[in-house]
């Protein structure tokens, strides 16, 4: 299973983010030892969406939406989710972080999943890294690497 960690960012703020960029390249270069990885910087809602269709040569996307109405889980659930998918055949995982206005709710609807990364709102910088992170975090606990113990 391929994962696509996707982003709705403005060229504006892309400028500012070189830091976070980093951050999420060491996270996802990580995961990358165990399932491909990829990140997808989008300009508009529309266009994340777009990357999550099928596409000749490339199947559609699992889409996974981080929405404050989503559904939370810790760690461990989110690594059993993640296995759920592999499991269960799904070929590409897209996580999509929103717009800063929020995804519309055409967009919820396309939604297989509604995510949220806990009850506080996080600025989008921040919330990339900490999906990349928890995406490594799952994909250690599914191959009983020893990164998750003691944290």
């Amino acid at each position: 299973m391929k994962i696509v960690l996707a982003s709705v960012v403005s060229r504006r703020a892309r400028s500012k983010a070189e830091g976070v960029d980093k951050m999420v390249a060491d996270y996802t270069q990580r995961a990358g030892r165990y399932v491909p990885v990829e990140t997808l910087l989008a300009e508009s809602e529309a266009a994340l969406l777009a990357a999550a269709e099928r596409q000749p040569g490339r199947p559609a996307a699992y889409l996974v939406l981080l929405d404050s109405r989503g559904q939370t889980f810790s760690s461990e659930e989110f690594a059993q989710f993640v296995g759920r998918q592999q499991d269960g055949g799904t070929q590409r995982m897209l996580l999509g972080i929103g717009p800063a206005d929020g995804w519309s709710d055409g967009a919820r609807k396309q939604a297989q999943t509604l995510f949220s990364l806990g009850r506080i709102t996080l600025p989008h910088e921040l919330a990339r890294v900490v999906l990349a992170e928890q995406v490594y975090r799952a994909l250690t606990i599914l191959a009983g690497h020893p990164y998750h113990g003691g944290h």
